[in-house]
């Protein structure tokens, strides 16, 4: 179980460090080829992103590191559910947007990865 808590934080942070680098690469490790990222729009509709058409959006946009934003990651809770389900929530900042992440963990062929990602965004100031 502590190797599996292990993995689970270590692959949050690949997506962490990614998501703030704007490393694709590092974004698709994390996240299984099936993945989607799943989120609620103010008209009240869901918006589903799958991971490529993300990734592709992620490559053509500067990076936080590159437009100097300052970082502000916490992993809130991991949670493992069982042998190959965990539940990990995550705080993360592209200011004025500010994010909670809620990441669905899936462990396949022995290896933790993100099957899916549901997220909220606030507006700061």
């Amino acid at each position: 179980m502590y190797n599996d808590l292990r993995a689970i934080e270590a692959v949050t942070w690949t997506y962490l460090n990614g998501l703030y680098e704007g490393d694709a690469a590092k974004l698709e490790h994390a996240f299984h080829p099936t993945s989607a990222l799943t989120t609620a729009q103010e008209d009240g509709t869901i918006k589903i992103v799958p991971r490529d058409e993300w990734l592709k959006a992620v490559r053509e946009r500067p990076s936080p590191k590159a437009a100097g934003m300052v970082r502000g990651d916490h992993v809130l809770t991991i949670d493992l559910v069982g042998p190959t389900l965990a539940l990990v929530k995550v705080k993360c900042q592209m200011p004025p947007r500010y994010f909670t992440d809620l990441l669905s963990f899936l462990k396949v062929d022995s290896k933790w990865q993100i099957a899916q990602k549901v997220f909220m965004t606030e507006m700061g100031p």
